[in-house]
């Protein structure tokens, strides 16, 4: 591996013209095929397996014709204090509203409330349900000032009025100016990291290269496989964070190797031969985690891991071949001005400019200082890391999946004040009706089934009122709402639904027909359902998998048992983070969180895909340094300094870059993108610096030797990776050797190098001395 990346690393640099106009190429063919494309269709939710998706997939099937995506419109007219709607006037003007909205353009109907008995008990409030022939992205203008324009002359007549939704909901902002601050915040960090304007632009241009490649190709074939807007959001937000992080990974150890006293194209060789082999497993291991959401079996989902994978690799790719050819391009202006200038002074003196700077790695520096102390402290350090992370996850007990709607909106939107006009009026449990969908075709007088169905469903404790039933036209299939007495994030909805399915064999007997609950409602709690079945399943297969890519890599058993492990205490404590916020309300208003509720049913697994694949990261970056310190000779204890030494600096830089691209994405209008914004925000703190810099180390230390423990066995089954260098090394003294013997001071010790031979990762001289390779 790191031999095959140092080739690459080395005909990127010579070939770097070529290597970045390729990159342009494919940026501009991508980006005129985004512009050529037509407009992804608006994807409808499924959830394949459950009954609520079934039951729709009934009502398409037996109510042929019927738009099922199309826009509505609640109009709902409140009285003046003290008045009831029904009075003369405000009657009139309600039904002139009406209307005059079921004239306009693209309306398939609107329903008159008095006829339709849409009254509040108390006569002060009343709705109007309109339904459009067009998607709400579809509908024009004019559509919309019609139905504006009527609501505005109702309240000129006094009247208040708002309109919930479809028809007028606004499309949700990714992260809005936000979002520009956080890539703000992440090129202080760059700039800081690096003191150099070169190797903090660097990264931020590859990235947006890898992400202009990565939504151009999703936006081109978004109308072919039928992604979501939320596919190109989620695409934008990884491949932004590791793009970022993979270019400062390499160029770290491009800066490294130059302080060595190598070459501008030796460094850069040898920076893509190491650190782009941890670029290359880390890639994976996000690739893995997001690859693995199909396991869930939601087609969404699925789509929206694999778009996010798909950026990924791009990132990877950037970072392997296009990072190496700009720094061909800023050879020098990617190093610390203090070098630069040291450089320009030996140069002054004759000093060969290459031998000129410094070499970090053999600094003592923060991380160095850091691992000194946690190498004395290791039994405190893990167990202050563990309980704290295991306190901030206590809220998980309490986690309520669900999916929220118009109540989770500002009170400064017409939408939500629509849902609370209408919950004060009709009870809690009227914004979100089930619809029971009855098939009687095995019945023999289908309408006395259905009535019979209807009235033992009107009869169940938790249904406040039921509508008329409403026929197909083979008569042979009839749909009617049901009203929960409770909120639709209620426990007591979700065992309404429960109940209805559980007694529908008795609610049935006798009828020859049988039913389904679908709606909203229940398809947001089948969704849970199906959700936190899926998760056990997803963790087994993605850290199986992950824990054999690591193995291989590291060549350790507890090593990736100890990642996995530790993966699970950022996630656990970032999910507890997320319920205390977004259902408990903690710092609510501070995140502009304008209602609490359950958690977006996706979220868990959601994060549990992608915070897997980041926290991997994380200890590809660390670990692999260790390890590369270890078999290079160091002692398990100095492998780990020397791992904090030349790590902790990138690793808080790619952390802190990370925090600041999703912290962005907090300010999005769309609910799910707040919370994930924030999940993997503080996911990743929680990952970085408790996880990875203080109980890895403190792990370590406690394990010594034991750690890089696999057996003999398992070693051998293993495929040789070689993440560290080490090939490289074998190749440098082999060079070195060959150029001595030809001066006649070779050793007898050397014979064999010339051919590639050496030690294999891990192994050890004398049979039990470190081998210590120069």
């Amino acid at each position: 591996m790191a031999s095959f990346l140092y080739l690459l690393g080395r005909l990127a640099f010579r070939w770097r013209w070529c290597v970045a106009l390729l990159w342009v190429a494919v940026l501009g063919a991508v980006g005129a095929g985004a512009a050529l494309a037509p407009a992804a269709p608006d994807s409808s939710f499924s959830m394949p397996g459950t009954e609520s998706q079934k039951a729709f997939d009934l009502l398409a099937q037996r109510y042929p014709g019927t738009t099922a995506d199309g826009a509505s419109a609640m109009v709902v007219f409140v009285a003046p204090s003290g008045q009831k709607v029904t009075a003369s006037a405000n009657k009139a003007a309600v039904e002139k509203a009406v209307a005059e909205v079921a004239g306009g353009p693209q309306v398939a109907t609107a329903v008159n409330p008095f006829q339709a008995k849409a009254v509040s008990k108390d006569g002060t409030t009343a709705y109007s349900t309109v339904s459009y022939q067009a998607v709400a992205k579809n509908l024009t203008d004019s559509t919309k000032n019609t139905l504006t324009d009527a609501a505005q002359q109702a309240r000129d007549a006094g009247l208040t009025v708002e309109i919930g939704g479809t028809a007028l909901a606004t499309q949700p902002a990714a992260g809005g100016a936000s979002e520009g601050i956080g890539i703000m915040v992440a090129a202080v960090v760059l700039l800081v990291t690096f003191g150099s304007v070169a190797a903090a632009g660097l990264p931020l241009l590859t990235a947006i290269v890898s992400v202009g490649v990565g939504v151009a190709a999703i936006t081109a074939l978004g109308s072919t496989l039928g992604l979501a807007s939320t596919t190109t959001t989620l695409a934008m937000m990884l491949g932004l964070a590791v793009g970022i992080d993979y270019a400062v990974l390499i160029i770290s150890r491009y800066r490294e190797e130059r302080g060595n006293g190598h070459t501008p194209q030796e460094a850069t060789a040898r920076a893509v031969g190491t650190a782009g082999s941890s670029v290359v497993f880390a890639g994976l291991t996000v690739v893995i985690g997001l690859a693995g959401l199909s396991v869930v079996g939601v087609p969404t989902l699925t789509k929206m891991g694999l778009a996010a994978a798909g950026t990924v690799i791009i990132a990877v790719l950037v970072a392997l071949t296009l990072v190496p050819a700009l720094l061909g391009f800023w050879q020098r202006a990617v190093q610390p001005r203090a070098v630069r200038k040291a450089e320009r002074k030996a140069k002054r003196r004759g000093v060969p400019a290459a031998h000129s700077g410094t070499n970090p790695a053999k600094q003592r520096n923060g991380g160095a200082r850091w691992g000194a102390f946690v190498l004395r402290r290791p039994l405190p350090v893990l167990l202050l890391a563990v309980v704290g992370l295991g306190v901030i996850a206590v809220p998980v007990t309490q986690l309520h999946l669900g999916t929220s709607g118009d109540e989770a909106k500002p009170t400064s939107t017409t939408e939500r004040r629509a849902y609370d006009d209408l919950a004060k009026a009709f009870g809690a449990g009227f914004n979100g009706p089930l619809t029971i969908v009855v098939d009687a075709k095995g019945a023999a007088d289908p309408k006395a089934a259905v009535t019979g169905i209807t009235q033992k469903i009107s009869a169940t404790d938790g249904v406040v009122s039921v509508s008329a039933a409403r026929f197909n036209k083979a008569g042979d299939t009839a749909v009617f709402s049901a009203v929960p007495a409770t909120a639709p994030n209620d426990t007591r909805t979700t065992n309404l639904v429960h109940t209805l399915r559980d007694e529908r064999s008795s609610i049935t007997t006798g009828t020859g027909a049988t039913y389904q609950v679908t709606g909203t409602t229940a398809i947001n709690i089948d969704s849970a359902q199906k959700v936190q079945g899926a998760l056990i399943p997803y963790l087994g297969i993605v850290v199986g998998l992950a824990f054999l890519l690591l193995m291989i890599v590291f060549r350790s058993v507890l090593v990736p048992l100890k990642a996995a492990l530790g993966f699970l205490l950022s996630v656990l404590a970032a999910l507890g983070s997320v319920v205390a916020v977004f259902q408990w309300g903690w710092l609510a208003e501070l995140l502009g969180v304008h209602q609490t509720g359950p958690i977006m049913s996706l979220m868990p697994i959601f994060m549990v895909g992608i915070v897997f694949g980041l926290a991997m990261d994380y200890e590809v970056f660390l670990v692999s340094r260790m390890r590369e310190a270890y078999v290079h000779g160091a002692q398990p204890k100095d492998a780990v300094v020397a791992g904090l030494r030349t790590s902790t600096r990138v690793v808080v830089a790619a952390a802190l870059i990370m925090i600041a691209v999703f912290s962005g994405f907090i300010g999005a209008d769309e609910a799910m993108i707040k919370m994930i914004g924030f999940g993997l925000a503080i996911a990743v703190l929680f990952d970085a610096f408790v996880v990875r810099l203080a109980i890895v180390p403190a792990a370590f230390a406690l394990l010594g030797q034991k750690a890089w423990w696999i057996p003999r066995w398992l070693d051998r089954m293993l495929p040789k990776v070689d993440i560290e260098g080490e090939g490289l090394t074998r190749r440098a003294a082999a060079a070195e050797h060959r150029d001595a013997s030809e001066d006649g001071k070779g050793r007898e010790d050397g014979e064999g190098w010339e051919d590639g031979e050496g030690w294999e990762d891990g192994e050890r001289a004398d049979h039990g001395s470190p081998a210590r390779i120069h």
